[in-house]
């Protein structure tokens, strides 16, 4: 057998092997969507000293994708309801049932644009999280408690196999009485638990993002990182990694949740005490409460690969700032 055989059958292997792993794992969804028609894309400005730059109006900024000018559907600023954007560039307030034509015939239904944000908070319950556990899970109630009020929550632990504890909802106390329930387990399958995460918020229309809290190693999954990452990255979904490790002592993780978070327009942070990670659960929640979010239907482009994405703020004088949003995504039909 020739080499590139043999590695084409290992491939095959690998990818049939995770396969029958997610099956396991979730039987009732068992067929992956993606979808490829209102694009949500968040992002945040912030000036030359790390300040975030508010009060932006969708005038000020033009969204390309691979250098093509995109018309927004609609816009919203940190927390604040959703508005539509006319063909002229003009805002109005969105209300319910409220559409858009998209420029190809078809019809934009705008109510995708829920107000507030879909938080989803995996946390790690393995066995690497033994020491601290009971601080950690500390930290992740008072950032549940601290969320916008329009914002909603689902919680989910995770060690070997993913545990949906709270389904997505605006129950704070339904949220925390979750969590606290808890235990610790064996061990560690981030990828693998993150994977159908993901799959679980890119179901849900409007703004999302996913937070993890992990001690940093894993040792189960059979996805690999940046599979993982690709798709957070197609779907528009921001990861944020909270890692309880030090960066210096796990560089291998520490390197993949950086890359992971840059690629998505997420954050990372590495908080080995409980007050830097309450520390890092606040810089999480001012992120969300100072983001735009704004949403869009592609304009035709022959591009079926991956699409680069380009925030470009006007006036001249606001090309200074910085824009952290992820790159680009890859447009794929639903399976």
């Amino acid at each position: 057998m020739s080499k590139t055989v043999r590695t084409l059958t290992g491939i095959a292997v690998l990818f049939g092997t995770a396969a029958l792993w997610l099956y396991a794992q979730e039987q009732d969804q068992t067929t992956f969507h993606v979808k490829v028609d209102m694009v949500v894309l968040s992002f945040a400005v912030t000036d030359t000293k790390g300040k975030y730059v508010n009060g932006l109006k969708p005038s000020e900024f033009k969204i390309y994708e691979d250098d093509i000018n995109q018309k927004l559907a609609t816009f919203a600023e940190g927390n604040r309801p959703p508005v539509q954007v006319t063909e002229t560039g003009e805002t109005r307030p969105l209300h319910g049932g409220a559409e858009a034509g998209d420029g190809g015939g078809r019809v934009v239904d705008l109510r995708s644009a829920a107000t507030g944000t879909n938080v989803f908070v995996l946390f790690d319950t393995s066995n690497y999280m033994y020491r601290g556990f009971v601080y950690a899970s500390d930290a992740i109630a008072d950032f549940i408690r601290g969320l916008d009020r329009t914002d909603s929550i689902a919680v989910y632990t995770y060690s070997r196999n993913l545990n949906r504890a709270v389904s997505l909802n605006r129950d704070r106390a339904l949220a925390i009485s979750g969590l606290r329930k808890a235990v610790a387990g064996d061990d560690s399958a981030l990828y693998n638990c993150l994977l159908l995460t993901l799959r679980d918020a890119a179901k849900v229309p409007g703004r999302k993002v996913v937070i993890v809290f992990s001690n940093g190693p894993d040792n189960a999954s059979m996805v690999a990182p940046d599979d993982v990452r690709a798709v957070a990255e197609d779907e528009g979904i921001p990861i944020y990694v909270i890692s309880t490790n030090e960066v210096t002592k796990d560089p291998i993780s520490s390197g993949i949740f950086k890359r992971i978070s840059n690629s998505t327009g997420g954050k990372s942070y590495f908080a080995k005490t409980w007050q830097k990670q309450v520390e890092a659960f606040e810089s999480i929640r001012e992120d969300l409460g100072n983001s735009y979010t704004v949403t869009y239907y592609p304009q035709p482009n022959p591009n079926e690969g991956f699409r680069k994405l380009h925030i470009e703020l006007l006036p001249e004088a606001m090309k200074k700032y910085k824009v952290r949003a992820r790159p680009g995504y890859r447009p794929q039909r639903g399976i």
